[in-house]
């Protein structure tokens, strides 16, 4: 049986988008890997009511329950004296806590207000979390079936407290259940598309496991999900090999890569050397292959030719391509790529060039065309794709697309 637990973030600042709630992607990152499912994540403002409210609804889906933020010092800080409602209980002064408090303050050379002192005043009915990073403890209740764990919103005390005391706590108590996930990362292919392609072997799919799409700029990441059955892995891995029969093309990497990291290792691999020359991405594709740890080993250096002059003086495009075809088209990306890869001597080079907005499109030649090109030992040629019309997109889609270009050279031809 799958142990259910539910978040509860308390704070006006995530409502109003002040703090990103970062709290909630740790947690469940955590909780996945100890084998526990995360239900559901409720993120609620400093108001009593609404705290009791998200409790009462926690309780009927989890039986562990989590709780974040709302114990500092300040009057808006409300969840110590709500939790202290809601199980019925008093505050009491606790030693530990005021012990650890004071050596926090001293060790900053302040000394503690009365304000903080209260910090050390928890519930009766609660078993202490000591606090080593900061002057608010946790509390742990046990309720019946359910347990109940409310730890600071500061993410760093609270990232201490769920590592050191709140899993191995948990862990005692609860049994956990095999999670397990894969991320396959696909590249050149849309969502519905995808799911046209593999639908299949997504209907094959037991109910242990479940599919997630999830589709971001210029690429879909497919994550599958097992849980509640052992040697789950090895039947996972099955099911991705199948799924590896259906598009492989498309795969460009697993879980943590990048489609940058992979094409270093396979650089690194074949000992070949990469050079770029941009237009519109302004030197993004450089930037993301300078990324990786270790690039100097492959990446020799990339040209910026945003104007036609710098494409004429630095690459040797021709005046007559930029004349005939414009800057940006096939023949103008062939000559950047060619003449990247003469300036820096080296095995492959890619070249982009487009239209990135909000203006200079035109009926031909919209917003969101990029011409790609990439110049090997003995070849070189180019193609078009139309990226849509937001900029940054556009950018960030142009300089992944052209580097899964080269994968797809590398892995064809070498």
């Amino acid at each position: 049986m799958i142990t259910n637990v539910e978040l509860i973030n308390i704070g006006d600042e995530l409502l109003i988008g002040q703090i990103v709630n970062t709290n909630a992607t740790w947690i469940g990152q955590q909780l996945s890997l100890s084998g526990y499912w995360l239900k559901q994540i409720t993120t609620i403002g400093d108001n009593e009511q609404e705290i009791i409210d998200a409790l009462n609804a926690a309780k009927s889906r989890a039986q562990i329950i989590l709780i974040t933020g709302g114990l500092g010092p300040t009057k808006d800080d409300l969840t110590k004296d709500v939790l202290c409602k809601y199980f019925n209980t008093h505050l009491v002064f606790d030693k530990q806590a005021y012990s650890d408090i004071e050596n926090i303050f001293h060790a900053r050379g302040k000394v503690v207000t009365e304000t903080n002192k209260r910090q050390a005043e928890l519930p009766s009915a609660c078993v202490p979390i000591y606090n080593k990073k900061g002057t608010a403890p946790g509390m742990w209740f046990n309720y019946g079936e359910h347990v109940f764990v409310s730890m600071p919103g500061v993410p760093f005390e609270m990232q201490a407290m769920m590592q050191n005391d709140v899993l191995p706590k948990l862990k005692q108590q609860y049994k956990a259940m095999p999670i397990v996930h894969k991320t396959i990362l696909t590249q050149g292919i849309g969502e519905s598309d995808l799911s046209d392609r593999i639908a299949s072997w997504e209907n094959d799919l037991p109910p242990h496991f479940k599919l997630a799409y999830l589709p971001a700029a210029g690429m879909v990441r497919l994550r599958l999900t097992g849980k509640g059955v052992e040697d789950m892995e090895r039947d996972m891995n099955q099911r991705i090999s199948k799924l590896k029969e259906l598009i492989a093309p498309y795969i460009f990497g697993y879980d943590d890569d990048t489609i940058q990291s992979v094409v270093g290792s396979l650089l690194l691999e074949k000992q070949k050397t990469i050079a770029v020359a941009e237009s519109c991405t302004g030197g993004f594709l450089s930037h993301l292959i300078t990324s990786i740890p270790g690039s100097s080993a492959y990446f020799m250096g990339g040209t910026v030719s945003y104007s036609n002059a710098s494409k004429m003086s630095q690459l040797s495009v021709s005046e007559q391509s930029l004349k005939d075809y414009g800057a940006v088209s096939e023949a103008v990306a062939i000559e950047m790529a060619i003449g990247a890869r003469k300036i820096y001597n080296t095995d492959f080079a890619l070249s982009i060039t487009g239209i990135a907005g909000p203006g200079g499109g035109s009926v031909e030649k919209p917003i969101g065309t990029v011409w790609m090109g990439i110049a090997t030992h003995d070849s070189c040629y180019a193609r078009k794709f139309l990226l849509g019309t937001n900029r940054l997109r556009i950018i960030q889609v142009a300089a992944d697309t052209a580097l899964n270009m080269l994968r797809k050279e590398i892995i064809e031809h070498y």
